[in-house]
């Protein structure tokens, strides 16, 4: 597996990420172990998790669930030095952890400290916001994005904050860098800009979504990812299954997302079924596994972008590894651009 580097962290990580959010929920704590084991074995040192994890659906009894796993996982195996562990603090607005209350440097604290324990470590390598406390687009909640009504002064100030708080939790050795989810290019230049003017800790990488179906990082995102070294970590690069082909034809089959999530958060919309077909179709006419090379897109964009695979069995997991081994050629890279301009933004 190639190691990549991590912006300005200092760290190296595997060209792929393991995301763990269904661990606790569609995935045993067996499922997980078992999960872990083979991603360490393929040369996947970065795991990416979240204090509100198992989704579909989160759940206040199970909120936490899926960093207990990977403590249960990491108190048995060892190890914790060779990995790379990033999770996250819940933002405003999730009923199931802390009643919705929004990101304060209070919670930080608090979470971080929550987040050890579960996780059985001493320190967190990369600790993430979820997402901001002010409105954002992300989410489908870009048909319906007012940015009115925000208070410049008082987001400001809230920054400072939490990267205060950001700082002494890196002195304490608890996390060693702070970092951001489900960020807009406005809210990612004024962090990095107040933590210049306050000689405070920088953010260092941005979770957002990213796929073939899910593209609004590549214009003023990609700018700032590479003139800022800022790297993206693409969650659901298989846009939630989509892009297996396993939900063509608008099926929903038994044990898979689409049976609990019936429109996968908004995903499933008119135009979302002829922009897959489009992608298998080149998959198909290139003689490539359609998962593999939807994930090998994501590794191949012109700024750092690291994708964060899941699975709910081994067999989908041997199959996502399998793109860091795929180099996609220039005809597929030009039918995918063309794809693209006849099915933008299907959701």
């Amino acid at each position: 597996m190639r190691q990549v580097r991590l912006g300005k962290t200092g760290m190296q990580v595997s060209q792929i990420c393991l995301g763990t959010m269904t661990w606790g929920s569609q995935n045993t704590e067996a499922d997980g172990h078992a999960q872990m084991d083979m991603a360490l074995a393929a040369g996947v040192n970065f795991w990416d998790t979240a204090e509100m994890y198992p989704v579909n659906p989160v759940r206040a009894e199970t909120v936490g669930r899926s960093e207990e796993i990977i403590g249960s996982w990491l108190a048995a195996r060892g190890g914790r030095d060779g990995l790379v562990l990033a999770t996250k603090v819940t933002g405003e607005g999730q009923a199931a952890v802390r009643d919705g209350a929004p990101i304060t440097g209070a919670i930080l604290r608090a979470a971080v400290d929550a987040s050890l324990q579960r996780l059985r470590t001493g320190y967190i390598d990369l600790y993430q916001l979820h997402w901001p406390n002010r409105a954002a687009y992300h989410f489908r909640d870009i048909w319906s994005f007012d940015p009115r009504g925000g208070d410049k002064a008082a987001i400001e100030a809230h920054m400072v904050e939490i990267l205060e708080v950001a700082a002494e939790l890196i002195a304490a050795g608890k996390i060693r860098h702070i970092a951001l989810s489900n960020e807009s290019v406005w809210g990612a230049s004024r962090w990095l800009a107040l933590a210049d003017t306050h000689g405070l800790p920088r953010m260092a990488t941005v979770q957002n979504e990213y796929s073939l179906l899910c593209r609004q990082f590549d214009s003023d995102w990609a700018e700032l990812s590479v003139l800022e070294d800022m790297p993206l970590l693409a969650f659901s690069p298989l846009a939630t299954g989509l892009l297996t082909g396993k939900y063509a034809g608008d099926v929903i089959p038994e044990g898979t997302r689409r049976a609990i999530n019936p429109t996968l958060s908004g995903r499933i919309t008119p135009q979302v079924f002829p922009a897959v077909a489009a992608y298998l179709g080149i998959a198909a006419e290139a003689g490539l596994d359609p998962v593999q090379m939807a994930i090998a897109f994501c590794s191949a964009r012109p700024f750092p972008c690291v994708p964060i695979i899941g699975a709910t069995d081994l067999g989908q997991l041997k199959r996502a590894l399998g793109a860091a081994d795929l180099v996609l050629s220039d005809d597929v890279l030009a039918a995918i651009d063309a794809a693209h301009r006849a099915h933008p933004m299907p959701y």
